[in-house]
This record gives structure tokens, sequence and C-alpha cells, in this order.
């Protein structure tokens, strides 16, 4: 059973992605997202360990943070979020950083034009930013069978 917000994120995110073919077209660009975002973001050099030649990229922040927060919302799906995307880091190592920014490119004219051609309604992270996260983490949901957003909505308790 899910939490109550988590839930409701998920609802909302479910809100924003009714037609069929928008929501293949998150299922194709959803993972490049995820994998562009992180190899950009592994550019960015932040520090080398002391005493080794481990450097400490802003990708491995953001992974750590993004981890973090999905634990929080479901331990299941947090962990296998976090061994399905720390291999992203090491896969843009091998390449071309151009190929990268295509990869970029690509994927986020296919989401863009699920919702603009399909949809008929703009992203869900426009409203609200923290569907950028939530994005990932509904899809992983829905592949394991740990969401359905057939599913009946559980009332909260009423206070009394």
């Amino acid at each position: 059973m899910l939490k109550p917000g988590l839930e409701k994120l998920f609802r909302d995110y479910a809100d924003s992605h009714q037609h069929p073919t928008n929501q293949l077209t998150h299922k194709i660009a959803m993972p490049l997202i995820v994998f562009h975002v992180l190899v950009m973001l592994d550019w960015v050099k932040l520090f080398t360990v002391p005493g080794t030649a481990v450097q400490i990229s802003l990708a491995y922040l953001f992974y750590a943070g993004a981890v973090a927060w999905y634990l929080t919302q479901d331990v299941k799906l947090g962990m296998i979020l976090a061994v399905l995307c720390l291999p992203c880091i090491p896969l843009g190592w091998y390449l071309p950083k151009l190929a990268v920014v295509a990869i970029a490119g690509v994927a986020w004219a296919i989401q863009l034009a699920g919702h603009a051609l399909w949809e008929k309604k703009s992203p869900a992270f426009l409203t609200n930013l923290l569907q950028a996260l939530v994005g990932p983490l509904f899809f992983v949901a829905l592949l394991t069978g740990t969401w359905s957003p057939k599913a009946p909505q559980v009332a909260a308790p009423r206070a009394a």
C-alpha cells in the first residue's frame, strides 16, 4: 500500500498522462531523459576525493538526493530505481558528448510531442516541479504492478 502523499502524486501525474499514445511516448522518452540528465550532470565535476583520483560530480549528488527521496516514498520502488539509474553515469563515460546531446533532444521531442499532439495538456512538472522526480517512480510502480491508475482511491481517515 502506498503512502497517501505518494498516491496523490501518482494520481496527479496520471491525470496529465491519459492518452495511450502519450503514455507510450513517455515509456520511450523517460528512460532516455533520466539517462541524459545523469550523464550531463556528470560533466559538472565538483571536487576530487583527497588522496584519490575519484572525482565527485553533480550527478552523484543528484543521484543520492533523488534516491533518498525515492526511498522515503517507497523502499521497494526506490531500490529498483537506484539500481536502474546507477549504471547511467558510467555508461555516459563511453559516449561522445554530441551523442548525449542528441539523445536529450530526441527524448524531449518525443515526450513533448506526446503532450502537444495527443495529451493536449502541458507536462505535470510545469505546475509542480516535484513531478519531474515522480515520473520515473510512477512508471516503475506501473511496471511492477505496485500501483494502477484504475485502483480505487483510498480515502484518508477524517479527523473527529
